[in-house]
């Protein structure tokens, strides 16, 4: 014996130095085995929170018939808040697509998608991808494409403004400018509020601004609102617009006399805009001036 204490060879020194290794190799696997269970709860819960507010049709309650005729049981007023919440999701959805739309149009996205019913070649624009792929004809694409970017700046606004609504805003702001038709949005939210707007009421007040309008596109909505209000205010109200209509009495006289032209020309029943067709030709003839100065002499004496 040499007087030392020896384990299977080692020294206490080498016993304990294996013993502190074995210990923080067990240690640290136990801490990675808790951190991956922590990564996989915690992936889990985001999952679950993705998959709750993911809008779907598994989320809209299935139609039944109605509990009575009063008021909703607490179980309608959730189907009720689940249904209104889907159907507000549509006016986000068409500015959804109408970006992504325009997103992969813009850059070329398609282009090396095979398609669908020809897979030798890709897609060659935007459109014929679209209505292939998804059934959304050109023009629909078109009306997408030209709306998401003001849809976007009224859902920023707080303003759940539809695919009608903005619509009517489409043409102003090709000519004026994006906040020009952000302006018009608020002008109509302020005269009547947020939860009364239309396509109608915008509509009509995109027809009772002036004709030479000039806004400045650095001007905030609000400004615009203001300018476009005091413009509308100061104009002069439109002349209405003569009525082509003819009136009831000269319907008849008309129509009767081409009875009697259809009995002098030995014919059934002629129509009365195959009259005004051949009224209008005999106005028009300037070899033959009968119709015309008789046409000017009864709106000369009418004027007299």
């Amino acid at each position: 014996m040499s007087g030392e204490y020896e384990i299977d060879g080692w020294d206490d020194e080498e016993a304990t130095e294996a013993a502190v290794k074995s210990l923080e190799s067990t240690s640290q696997r136990a801490a990675e085995e808790r951190r991956s269970a922590a990564d996989q709860e915690m992936a889990e819960q985001i999952k679950a929170a993705v998959d709750a507010a993911r809008p779907g049709l598994d989320k809209i309650p299935d139609p039944v018939e109605p509990c009575g005729d009063g008021d909703l049981t607490p179980e309608e007023e959730q189907r009720l808040a689940a249904c209104v919440e889907g159907v507000e999701l549509l006016s986000t959805a068409y500015w959804v697509a109408g970006k992504s739309l325009d997103t992969m149009a813009v850059g070329r996205l398609f282009r090396r998608l095979p398609h669908k019913l020809d897979p030798t070649r890709c897609y060659a624009t935007i459109e014929e991808w679209a209505d292939v792929e998804h059934g959304i004809k050109q023009s629909r694409a078109s009306k997408l494409r030209a709306g998401w970017e003001l849809g976007e700046v009224l859902n920023a606004r707080g303003y759940k403004a539809p695919e009608g609504q903005v619509r009517e805003l489409v043409p102003l702001k090709n000519r004026h400018g994006l906040k020009a038709a952000v302006g018009v949005y608020q002008l109509v939210v302020n005269a009547v509020g947020a939860d009364k707007v239309t396509a109608e009421r915008i509509r009509e007040t995109v027809r009772l601004l002036p004709g030479d309008l000039a806004l400045s596109d650095d001007d905030d909505a609000e400004v615009i609102a203001h300018t476009l209000n005091s413009a509308i205010e100061s104009a002069e109200p439109p002349k209405p617009k003569p009525s082509a209509a003819l009136p009831a009495e000269l319907k008849r006289d008309v129509d009767r006399r081409a009875v009697a032209l259809a009995n002098r020309l030995d014919r059934g029943r002629i129509d009365r805009q195959v009259v005004l067709g051949h009224l209008l030709a005999a106005f028009a003839d300037e070899s033959d001036s009968r119709v015309f100065d008789a046409v000017f002499d009864r709106m000369k004496k009418a004027d007299s």
